[in-house]
């Protein structure tokens, strides 16, 4: 309950501040470069950050790192509220990433750690409705509290979501014990993987005011790329890497990683959905939460249902079919197209979102070894994070391109996050034809390793 509870709340944050985000923008007078950034700025710190807090998670235990997120959360969110500018608003921003870094791979890796076999697969049946559900919530909650009580409501709201998941926590979930000796953090590893996230999202949010060719776009880009070739290089070199690239090994692996990548373009179309129902279909913020429901509710109806049912490959392929498809009927509208003219996409969208998430994290979570589980949610909730804050900015180089016709712009938008879905599902339809792993046998006593067995286990 208590890891479901968190999981809600994270996903909850992401779709209520989507809705809001026009209203944030007119309230600070900010521009649609700064309401990116805010968007941004939580997406871009947990990209960074998620790795290190699964590192973190494997050495100090999973109970510890999951509640100090939820009070940094906490913490952040009212400082969001408490925002006098859009400055102040996307500092308070980044420092609610680093808490639902921890909150969301703690999260994750528990749930890996205490499920094995098939009951990992409706494990995360649940754990994926249950985000399904966050995310059919946040649109209509944050378009209510915006429209009744202001934009700031939508970070008081964490407050009491979270006191109630950290009491849950304590009387919940199990202590653990601290690593006697936990294996030393990769600062280096850190400082390269954060540049190159950092210099490749700053250049494409740029790319759309000030041109492909500009110089400091160049330069972002040409900074990224060095910085990603010297993480490369290093982490094989670590005697305890961020990342253990030998993870990577594993053909299906690779594959469900790119899949986790490239599926988060159809949650960076919301955000320019919501955009275009609040400006050219003329909607307001609560009516603009009710038309982007149907996607959520799919998405919790399907992952209910999928959970153990269907096998990987068909749930990864379909789900990343669907999510194309569902993005390309949304690609026909004019100016005057309303909100019912997205919602069969939408539908079909969500069936797709819901069918491939718990089968990308159970095979994911199948796949690494128990004392590399932190390491492995860290690494597909960075490639999610990722993936959304890489899909927000290129998605807006194409929505700017229109910035004059915003169906056009957002028609450029869903053809492109389609194109990506369909091209992400034949990958994932050829890589995964075997399973990703093999389940773990029963043992007499299932019980989830200790932090420091875990590090007896590494330094073997």
């Amino acid at each position: 309950m208590a890891v479901c509870l968190g999981s809600f709340m994270f996903i909850v944050d992401t779709t209520i501040v989507a809705v809001a985000l026009p209203s944030v923008a007119r309230g600070l007078h900010t521009s649609l470069s700064g309401l990116q950034w805010v968007a941004n700025v939580y997406t871009l710190v947990l990209a960074v950050l998620m790795l290190p807090a699964g590192s973190l998670a494997d050495r100090y235990g999973h109970r510890t790192a999951y509640a100090a997120g939820l009070l940094v959360f906490a913490a952040a969110s009212a400082g969001c509220a408490l925002a006098p500018d859009a400055g102040a608003l996307i500092a308070a921003r980044a420092v609610q990433g680093i808490g639902g870094a921890a909150m969301a791979v703690t999260a994750f890796s528990l749930l890996g750690t205490v499920y094995q076999g098939p009951a990992l697969g409706t494990a995360m049946g649940v754990w994926g409705a249950v985000s399904g559900l966050g995310g059919a919530a946040g649109p209509m909650l944050g378009g209510a509290l915006t429209a009744w009580l202001g934009w700031r409501a939508v970070f008081l709201v964490n407050l009491p979501i979270t006191l109630l998941t950290l009491v849950l926590t304590v009387k919940a979930v199990p202590r653990g014990e601290r690593a006697a000796r936990p294996a030393p953090l990769d600062p280096a590893g850190m400082a390269l993987f954060a540049a190159c996230a950092a210099a490749l999202t700053a250049a494409l949010t740029k790319a759309g005011d000030r041109g492909w060719d500009s110089p400091e776009v160049l330069a972002g880009l040409a900074a990224a790329l060095a910085a990603l070739i010297a993480f490369a290089a290093l982490e094989p070199r670590r005697r305890h890497p961020m990342l253990d690239l030998r993870l990577f090994r594993d053909a299906a692996f690779s594959a469900v990683m790119v899949c986790v990548l490239a599926s988060s373009a159809a949650f960076a179309c919301l955000i320019y959905t919501s955009v275009w129902l609040q400006s050219a279909a003329g909607l307001g913020p609560v009516r603009a939460g009710l038309a982007l429901m149907p996607m959520a509710l799919t998405t919790f109806a399907v992952s209910t249902l999928s959970g153990r049912r269907v096998p990987p490959r068909t749930a990864v392929s379909g789900g990343l079919l669907l999510s194309g498809i569902g993005c390309a009927l949304q690609a026909h509208l004019d100016t005057g197209s309303g909100a019912s003219s997205i919602t069969l996409g939408l539908v079909v969208t969500g069936a797709g979102v819901g069918l491939m998430i718990p089968a990308m994290g159970a095979a994911v979570m199948t796949a690494a070894p128990p004392e590399r589980r932190g390491m492995a949610a860290g690494a597909m909730t960075t490639f999610r994070q990722l993936g959304q804050t890489l899909g927000v900015a290129a998605l807006g180089v194409l929505f700017q391109q229109a910035r004059h016709d915003p169906a056009a712009g957002l028609n450029h938008v869903y053809l492109a996050a389609a194109l990506t879905g369909l091209t992400t599902a034949a990958l994932a339809f050829t890589a995964l034809k075997r399973p990703a792993s093999k389940p773990s046998k029963p043992t007499k006593a299932a019980r989830p390793k200790e932090p420091a067995e875990q590090a007896t286990e590494g330094q073997s």
